[in-house]
């Protein structure tokens, strides 16, 4: 099958859950014998030379960086495309990109579309954008040709607000690591072997870093917090997390990805998950892969991992969150989640059942 895609800043090594997900994702149906092309986001794309990333080709497209405008304008120009070049099926990802679900139906074009979650809930939209995202959402799951869900809370919204009872569960993935030995990144940022706390994403409101910091800073604790990722456009928002951060004495990694990122997650004492609002979150399944103890906000998205009682928190209680990470930091909780993960995210079995639905 030849499948165009679209919603994601592109691959590889670009920051965001969609597009670790796209990374994983599609150089598996690539092996599996389809011709992929993902669309990518010119701002985002280091190497505009490079057109392949294993086997999966890439169309470099024009979007301008900035937060209100760049996705629509994106999609569109890529829906085009993708009405060009005629392929079996157009997968959209995200609900505000599948706002032109309809225009690539009058073009004539099969679309999948892959439910992420309801982004006109993260703080950073207002009024104007929240709607215009919900009826994004609306579009797409009444017009698609197949749904795809990335989570059981996502099927839910879909059915009761859209009367969508056809729509395919296919969780986010990751994939077990070997666990690095190396110690060379960690030692360069100062923090040692089981020595730190990490805690992985955007920076973006809906993260839930502020109410870590506040927390981490009502703990008597020698162990640093690290902060992996950074944001997309600088906001105050933003700004203000660098600046609260460097003043309680907060690690900043910026975003990483390969050895860097495999020490960090390697060495950790603890992965700290104080989100007020996700699809399946990705950097929590790769904690998880890394058998790393947990600690996570108590919304649905993270319920549904299904952890132990005491690895959740009441989102956005900072004192909850303070007095969670003190019992936390007081035991040695050693975890394995191997057989979970290889029986609901492993990337192998997700390409697979993806693959099928596409010869359905």
């Amino acid at each position: 099958m030849k499948i165009i895609v679209l919603g994601t800043r592109g691959i590889p090594d670009i920051q965001g859950g969609v597009e670790t997900h796209c990374e994983e994702l599609y150089p598996r149906l690539a092996d599996l014998g389809h011709d992929i092309t993902i669309i990518t986001r010119t701002p985002y794309v280091k190497n505009k030379k490079n057109n392949t990333f294993k086997g999966v080709r890439l169309k470099h497209v024009f979007a301008p960086k900035n937060k209100t405008f760049e996705a629509i304008i994106h999609t569109f120009l890529g829906t085009l495309y993708a009405g060009y070049k005629r392929p079996d099926f157009l997968h959209i990802h995200t609900v505000g990109c599948m706002l032109l679900t309809p225009f690539a139906k009058l073009l004539g074009l099969k679309v999948i579309v892959t439910n992420h979650g309801p982004d006109y809930n993260r703080k950073k939209w207002g009024k104007i954008a929240k709607t215009i995202i919900k009826y994004g959402e609306k579009l797409g799951s009444k017009y698609a040709d197949k749904v795809i869900v990335i989570s059981k809370v996502i099927d839910s919204i879909l059915k009761k607000n859209y009367n969508r009872n056809d729509a395919i569960l296919i969780y986010n993935g990751v994939t077990i690591p070997k666990k690095s030995n190396d110690t060379s990144y960690i030692k360069s940022l100062e923090i040692n072997k089981n020595g730190y706390i990490i805690a992985v994403g955007r920076f973006v409101e809906e993260k839930g870093f502020t109410d870590l910091i506040e927390a981490y800073s009502k703990i008597d604790t020698k162990l640093k917090l690290v902060l992996v990722g950074d944001a997309d456009h600088d906001t105050q928002y933003s700004k203000d997390l660098k600046e609260k951060a460097k003043k309680s004495g907060v690690v900043m990694t910026g975003f990483i990805k390969g050895e860097k990122l495999d020490q960090i997650f390697s060495h950790a004492k603890l992965f700290v998950l104080p989100s007020y609002h996700e699809g399946l979150p990705i950097s929590l399944l790769e904690a998880m892969s890394y058998d790393l103890d947990l600690l996570v906000s108590d919304i649905p998205a993270n319920l549904e991992v299904n952890l132990e009682k005491d690895d959740y928190f009441k989102v956005g209680d900072v004192q909850k969150l303070t007095e969670s990470l003190k019992r936390k930091l007081s035991v040695k909780n050693k975890r394995d989640f191997s057989s979970v993960i290889n029986e609901k995210y492993n990337w192998d079995t997700i390409a697979n059942k993806f693959s099928n639905i596409l010869v359905d």
